[in-house]
């Protein structure tokens, strides 16, 4: 049976529509971006504004004298003090910005009743590993540090992130373990990018050039470290299934579709966090592809993925509630 046939019918109906020219040619990185880009503009501009919540941008200093920008989002009625998530935006690590999570970012503020940060962390090719996760740690130690006057609870920040974005989530969880400078309560890795190595049987059996696939993986890994992944002496930091040691690292949630090529080194992961004693969570869509719940939000799966994300955080959040 192949991958088309196998999808989700209403996933497959979305799949079926859309063109062969997705943005996913990474052998021209700034023309994939800009595709990107169209297409979540496109997409978000027919959708009606989420209503109640604020943003504020706010500049961090980073590595190197940068400064990364980040978003603060609350809700106008909530005044008082809230948990937090600090939030980083995927797109295989080159592609994506703040912006194309907006409208997520405001919906979820919402329905978790949470504040949220979101970090515009810098891309690879241009700026490869380490710098996109230590732009993403500076900004989750500026929020650390400014959590009286952002009014937020720095006992209940969780951290999270999509595909690229769950990657570096993962990576800032060994990360901010290891530094011991800052404690975060919970990880949201959403069908996270983790492995370099490309060796999983997903990772071979998803080829569809509408999705993220094998080659789009493999070049995107390349950029991020500045070498072809699957070599020795990657960082866990980077790639954090190369991590021997998943102790003492924040209860974790993993959403992954079963058609996603990382479905494989999510679900290794999960056994892995869950064998190191971290409170785990695992749900794996049938007949789901990589960021179907984005493709297709109205599908009966993707409602359904969206419920049990928001449920997870706020149960991480407000200790139990639901």
């Amino acid at each position: 049976m192949n991958f088309i046939e196998q999808l989700d019918p209403e996933l497959r109906a979305v799949v079926e529509k859309l063109p062969a020219d997705r943005p996913m040619n990474l052998n021209e990185i700034p023309a994939a971006r800009a595709k990107m880009k169209k297409m979540m503009t496109a997409a978000l501009a027919s959708l009606p504004p989420v209503e109640g919540v604020d943003s504020e941008d706010h500049f961090v200093p980073a590595q190197g004298g940068a400064a990364v920008r980040v978003r603060v989002y609350r809700p106008n009625d909530q005044p008082g003090t809230l948990p937090a998530l600090y939030w980083i935006h995927g797109g295989g690590y080159v592609m994506g910005d703040i912006d194309q999570d907006d409208r997520l970012m405001k919906q979820m503020v919402k329905r978790v009743g949470c504040a949220a940060v979101s970090v515009d962390y810098r891309l690879a090719p241009e700026h490869p590993f380490p710098t996109p996760v230590e732009d993403c740690y500076a900004g989750l130690k500026w929020l650390f540090a400014h959590a009286g006057e952002l009014r937020v609870e720095p006992s209940r920040i969780a951290i999270g992130g999509a595909s690229g974005g769950g990657g570096l989530t993962a990576g800032l969880a060994l990360l901010v373990r290891d530094r011991g400078e800052v404690r975060v309560a919970f990880q949201l890795l959403i069908y996270p990018m983790i492995d370099d190595r490309n060796v999983t049987p997903a990772s071979y059996a998803i080829t569809d050039p509408r999705m993220w696939n094998r080659e789009s993986n493999r070049l995107a890994w390349k950029a991020y470290l500045g070498r072809d992944g699957g070599g020795a002496g990657v960082s866990p930091y980077a790639a954090a299934t190369r991590a021997t040691d998943l102790t003492n690292l924040p209860p974790a949630y993993i959403p992954v579709g079963a058609l996603d090529l990382f479905v494989d080194e999510n679900i290794e992961y999960a056994q892995r966090l869950i064998q190191a004693g971290v409170p785990t969570e695992l749900h794996v869509y049938p007949g789901a592809f990589h960021g179907f719940d984005v493709f297709a939000p109205s599908a009966r799966v993707s409602k359904q993925f969206k419920a049990e994300r928001d449920d997870a955080l706020k149960r991480a959040l407000h200790g139990g509630a639901s």
